[in-house]
């Protein structure tokens, strides 16, 4: 059996998209000398989106992924050692931490930056990949701008498909809510406000069946799962709002998570429950998923990680 290696790092980020990328860039310029691996989507979901216009300082709006590749270079030019590569397990039991890498190569590191994100839950439709950017999103507030005075679709029955379906109602001509049971599973509060909203139009026990388009999306075939009966509605926009899955998995029982499996952490910090371990990005953050706010916490989480290191006299 092959010697299996170890490297010693002081400072090592887990992930890729805005948190990552960010954390990098000032855990370098605190002298931290980070090592990032990129994980199995270097970027994160910023490289299935296309137009991004929310990002301060792009005036004139960047695809998303020529803006993370901005990112990486950026945090290249600081001194961030960026790798290719997956952690597929964590032992968080004493210090240095170890993290393991592609199953194979093991790190030991000073302190652990976390910024594994969250991806999307799909329908599973080979034309929602295939339109995935084209009219298919999974990002209201991201992507709802462009689909302004047009018709737009939405599936989902929780408290975010409520929101998203509010805020693209103020954008939208008319916006088609699908609901695969007789009932909605957000708060009665939220149910009330979509269901008195006169441009959101509710289809009950509705199963989505194809996205239609070749280049964009020009309607949606969906089928009453009672009756049976199939109907297309043209569409320029169609939204997925199922949910997303945190990308927290290696972490369990070694980090406190809530019940979707988001990780927690202190309150106006990144620290996670064990000293040393921050957690940045959409992987802790279910409210927001936004890049700027993704950002932003891969700033604290570098901070947070050199001062904890600092006090350690690390």
């Amino acid at each position: 059996m092959a010697d299996v290696t170890t490297e010693k790092v002081h400072v090592l980020i887990i992930g890729s998209g805005p948190a990552g990328y960010t954390a990098a860039i000032y855990a370098s310029r605190a002298n931290l000398k980070p090592v990032l691996y990129q994980g199995i989507q270097p970027g994160g979901q910023l490289t299935i989106t296309t137009e991004v216009e929310n990002y301060p300082g792009y005036a004139n709006g960047i695809q998303g992924p020529e803006m993370m590749v901005d990112f990486e270079k950026q945090a290249h030019r600081m001194g961030a050692d960026i790798r290719y590569g997956l952690a597929t397990k964590v032992d968080f039991t004493s210090q240095p931490y170890k993290v393991q890498i592609d199953e194979e190569k093991w790190i030991e590191a000073d302190s652990v930056i976390i910024a594994t994100g969250a991806s999307a839950k799909w329908l599973g439709l080979e034309s929602e990949q295939r339109l995935n950017g084209y009219g298919v999103s999974a990002c209201a507030v991201c992507d709802g701008f462009f689909f302004r005075g047009k018709e737009v679709a939405i599936v989902g029955a929780g408290d975010t498909a409520a929101e998203e379906a509010l805020y693209l109602s103020k954008l939208c001509t008319t916006v088609h809510m699908f609901i695969r049971r007789d009932a909605m599973r957000a708060s009665k509060v939220m149910q009330d406000r979509v269901i008195n909203t006169p441009n959101i139009k509710m289809y009950w026990n509705t199963d989505t069946e194809e996205i239609i388009g070749d280049n964009k999306v020009t309607a949606v075939k969906i089928k009453n799962n009672k009756t049976g009966v199939s109907q297309e509605i043209p569409v320029n926009g169609f939204f997925v709002a199922i949910g997303h899955q945190p990308n927290s998995d290696i972490f369990k029982g070694w980090l406190d998570m809530d019940e979707a499996g988001y990780l927690k952490t202190i309150p106006g910090t990144s620290k996670t429950n064990v000293e040393g371990v921050f957690a940045s990005g959409d992987v802790q953050d279910k409210i927001y998923r936004q890049a700027v706010t993704a950002a932003g916490s891969g700033c604290m989480a570098a901070l947070d990680a050199e001062r904890y290191l600092s006090a350690k006299g690390m």
